[in-house]
C-alpha cells in the first residue's frame, strides 16, 4: 500500500515460514519491478505478513535465471541475465545506529517499526533466595518462617540425595532392550532441543550414554508458548511390571479437611526431577536426539511407574504429618496456613465448604455442542468431575450417555436440550460441606419411575448428591422394591462415610419404616437386606412433600420430544436434459431415429426410456456439452476429490 503497488486479491493459503509459524496470503503484486545490480527485473511477488525483509526472492525465481554459481562464503551469485554477466554481492551485518527523531516519525509513518522495547539493566542478587510473596500480609509468625527457610524456593544446583523410594524400572522376564528409532524433526525444533539438552546437561539431570535401550523424543508446546521436553516411553512401558502403590483419590483428600480454616498450596519445582532413578536402571531411561544418546539420573516424565513413586516418597516424606495438617496429591501438598480460600485439585477449599473451580466450570460454558463421540466423552468427563455438586445429574445427562450407545454418532434436539441443560445446572451449584466423622451421617433417598435419588448430609447441610437412572426392568418394578434399591444403591455409593458408625435413613416409603422388625417373606427383601447387612441404620419416614431434594432427584423427566418423519430425494437434472436433447435438438432426433429402427437390433447401441445407451452403459454425445459440465463436477470440484489443474 504504501508504495502504492496494485494488489490482486486471490483465495487465501496457508504458509509455514522457518519458526514453525503458519501465516497467510491472500494478496498478489504482478510483475514488480525490482532493480539488482542496476538491472531492472520484472517478478511477480506473494504479499506475506513477515517482517525484517522488504523482498524474498525464492526457487521460483531463481529458476528463470538458468544457470548461476553462487559463493555462500561472500556470500555471492553470479548469472548471465539478457546476455550480461550480473553478480548480487551480500553486504556485512551492520551495526545498530541511533535513530533521530524524525527518523523515528518516519519509521511510524510508514509502519517500518515492528515492535519496540524497553530493556533496563538491573543487578540481580542471585546469591539470596527470595520467598514467596505473601498476599494478603500475613502473621509475623509465618513470614519469619518463609525467611529462616527461604533456600527452598532456590533453584536446585546438583542432583537430589538418594532416597528409600528411588525410581527402579522392573522389566518383564526375558525382554528384550527398546530401541526406537528417533522421530524426524523440524529444522526450528532442533534448536529448541540442542539448548534444552545443553541445560539439563549443566545441570546434571541427564548423562551420555551408550545402553542398547533407546526412546524417541517429543517436544510439546506448553500454554506459555515455552516447550516441554518428552520421551516416548510407550513401548518401554509395556514390558515393564506395574507397580500397585494406591494412589489417593480427591474426594478421600477432601474428607480430610474438616476443621480446617486457613490453608496453603505448595507446588514443587519439576517435582519429578527431586527423585533420583536407582543407578541400575538409568540405562533403560535412554534416549537418542541429533546430538546424541543420554540417560537420566532423575525420574523422568512418561514412564508408567512414575506416579506411583513420587505417592509413595511424598507420603514417606511427610509421614508425621500427613492427615493431621498435610494432604498430598502428587506434587501438590497442601498445608494449614497462609490464606482462608484455596484453589486445590479443581476445587475451591473455605472452612465453609468445598465448591467447584469458576475457571472449570467456564470452560464447560464455552464448550461448543460436540461434533463427534470423543467430543462428547471429553464434555462428559469434565462435568462428571463435579457430578456429586449437581441434584440430578444422570436425569440431565441420559440423552447424552444414551448418544455414546450408539455405533454412529447422532446429534439429536433432545441431546441438544440436555446438553444446554447441563450447561445450565452447572452454573448453580451448591458448597458442600466437609464431612465431621463425629456427627451423625443422614442419607435421604427417593424413587420414580424413572431415576433414584440420593442426599448425604449432615446437619441439614449437603455433603454429596447421588441420583442414577433406572434400568428397564427397575422401571417396572414396585415402587416398594425401587424404593429398597434407592436405600441400598445410596449406602454402598457412601459405604466408606457410613461403615462402622450409625446413620439415619430417611425415605417417603412407608412401609419401610418397620424393615428392621418386619417378617421377611419375598426374595426382593431378602435381596436388598441382605445388602444392609452390616451396616448400623435408623429407618425414619418422611412424607413426599418434605422430601424435596431426594424427590427432585428421582421425578426429573427429561422434556417431551417431538419427531419428524420425512424423506428427502435428490431427483438429477441430467437424465432431462439427455430426454430433452433427443426430443428437440435436431442431431439428437436423428440419433433417436436411427437406434429405435429395429434394423439396428444387433448394435452395440440401444435407444429406450427416451435415452440412448452403449453396451447398456448411458450415451452422451457432443452436441450437449454435457460432457465437459460432468468433468468439471468429477474433476475440477472440491466434492469431487480433486482440485483441479491450478490446485
Amino acid at each position: 500500500e504504501f508504495l502504492g503497488l496494485p494488489v490482486v486479491a486471490i483465495p487465501s493459503f496457508s504458509v509455514i515460514v522457518g519458526n514453525g509459524q503458519t501465516i497467510t496470503c491472500d494478496g498478489f503484486c504482478e510483475a514488480v519491478p525490482v532493480t539488482l545490480a542496476n538491472q531492472v527485473f520484472h517478478i511477480p511477488f506473494f504479499i506475506l505478513p513477515i517482517h525484517g525483509a522488504d523482498l524474498v526472492l525464492g526457487v521460483q525465481w531463481l529458476q528463470t535465471l538458468g544457470s548461476f554459481l553462487s559463493d555462500y562464503s561472500v556470500p555471492s551469485i553470479q548469472f548471465t541475465y539478457n546476455n550480461k554477466p550480473i553478480t548480487l554481492t551480500g553486504k556485512s551485518p551492520v551495526s545498530p545506529t541511533l535513530a533521530t527523531y524524525s527518523q523515528f516519525c518516519r519509521f511510524l509513518f510508514t509502519d517500518a517499526i515492528v515492535s519496540a522495547h524497553t530493556i533496563i539493566v538491573a543487578a540481580v542478587d542471585t546469591t539470596k533466595a527470595s520467598p514467596p510473596k505473601l498476599n494478603p500480609p500475613q502473621h509475623p509468625a509465618v513470614t519469619s518462617l518463609l525467611h529462616r527457610y527461604d533456600t527452598v524456593f532456590t533453584k536446585p544446583q546438583t542432583l537430589p540425595p538418594h532416597r528409600t523410594h528411588n525410581h527402579h524400572i522392573h522389566l518383564l522376564p526375558n525382554s528384550k532392550p527398546v530401541n526406537i528409532r528417533p522421530y524426524r524433526y523440524p529444522q526450528y525444533q532442533k534448536e529448541v532441543m540442542t539448548t534444552m539438552i545443553r541445560e539439563m546437561l549443566a545441570d546434571g539431570v541427564i548423562r551420555p550414554s551408550t545402553s542398547l535401550f533407546s526412546s524417541p523424543v517429543l517436544l510439546v508446546r506448553k500454554k506459555d508458548a515455552t516447550w516441554r521436553f518428552c520421551v516416548d516411553y510407550r513401548t518401554l512401558n509395556t514390558i515393564t511390571v506395574k507397580d500397585r502403590f494406591p494412589i489417593p483419590t480427591i474426594d478421600e483428600l477432601l474428607d480430610e479437611l474438616h476443621g480446617a480454616k486457613v490453608f496453603s498450596k505448595l507446588d514443587l519445582r519439576s517435582g519429578y526431577h527431586q527423585i533420583r532413578v536407582a543407578h541400575e536402571d538409568c540405562f533403560k531411561t535412554v534416549f537418542r536426539t541429533v546430538d546424541g544418546h543420554f540417560e537420566f539420573c532423575v525420574m523422568p516424565f512418561g514412564l508408567s511407574n512414575t506416579p506411583s513413586t513420587f505417592q509413595a516418597t511424598m507420603n514417606e516424606v511427610f509421614s508425621a504429618f500427613l492427615r493431621k495438617f498435610v494432604l498430598v496429591f502428587f506434587d501438590d501438598i497442601l498445608c494449614e496456613f497462609t490464606v482462608e480460600h484455596i484453589a486445590y485439585l479443581g476445587h475451591i477449599i473455605s472452612p465453609s465448604g468445598v465448591e467447584a473451580d469458576p475457571e472449570k466450570l467456564q470452560d464447560i460454558q464455552a464448550w461448543p455442542p460436540p461434533s463427534s463421540t470423543s467430543n462428547l466423552r471429553g464434555f462428559l468427563g469434565l462435568t462428571g468431575f463435579y457430578r456429586r455438586f449437581v441434584q440430578h445429574y444422570a436425569t440431565i445427562a441420559s440423552p447424552l450417555t444414551d448418544l455414546l450407545k450408539q455405533q454412529a454418532f447422532s446429534w439429536s434436539p433432545a441431546a441438544l436440550t440436555a446438553f444446554q441443560a447441563l450447561k445450565t445446572a452447572m452454573t448453580t451449584l451448591s458448597v458442600l460441606g466437609i464431612p465431621n466423622f463425629s456427627v451423625m451421617f443422614d442419607v435421604t433417598t427417593d424413587a420414580s419411575g424413572v431415576a433414584i435419588g440420593a442426599v448425604l448430609s449432615q446437619q441439614s447441610h449437603p455433603i454429596a448428591y447421588f441420583s442414577q437412572k433406572l434400568c428397564p426392568r427397575m422401571c417396572t418394578a414396585s415402587a416398594y422394591e425401587r424404593e429398597m434399591y434407592a436405600i441400598t444403591a445410596a449406602v454402598k455409593k457412601w459405604r466408606h462415610y457410613l461403615l462402622g458408625r450409625h446413620f439415619r435413613i430417611f425415605t417417603d416409603q412407608q412401609s419401610l419404616r418397620n424393615l428392621l422388625s418386619q417378617t421377611i417373606q419375598t426374595p426382593a427383601q431378602h435381596k436388598w437386606l441382605s445388602k444392609l447387612l452390616r451396616f448400623d441404620y435408623e429407618i425414619h419416614y418422611t412424607p413426599g412433600r418434605a422430601n424435596v431434594v431426594a424427590d427432585a432427584l428421582s421425578r426429573r423427566e427429561d422434556p417431551p420430544q417431538a419427531m419428524l418423519c420425512a424423506i428427502a430425494e435428490c431427483q438429477p437434472l441430467l437424465l432431462d436434459t439427455l430426454r430433452n436433447f433427443y426430443a428437440s435438438h435436431p442431431t439428437g432426433m436423428v440419433l433417436a431415429a436411427k437406434f429405435q429402427d429395429t434394423k439396428h437390433a444387433d448394435s452395440v447401441f440401444c435407444f429406450k426410456q427416451g435415452l440412448l445407451f452403449h453396451k447398456d452403459r448411458l450415451f452422451v454425445p457432443l452436441e450437449t456439452d454435457l460432457r465437459k459440465q460432468l468433468l468439471t463436477e468429477f474433476h475440477t470440484t472440491p466434492i469431487g476429490g480433486h482440485s483441479g489443474v491450478k490446485g
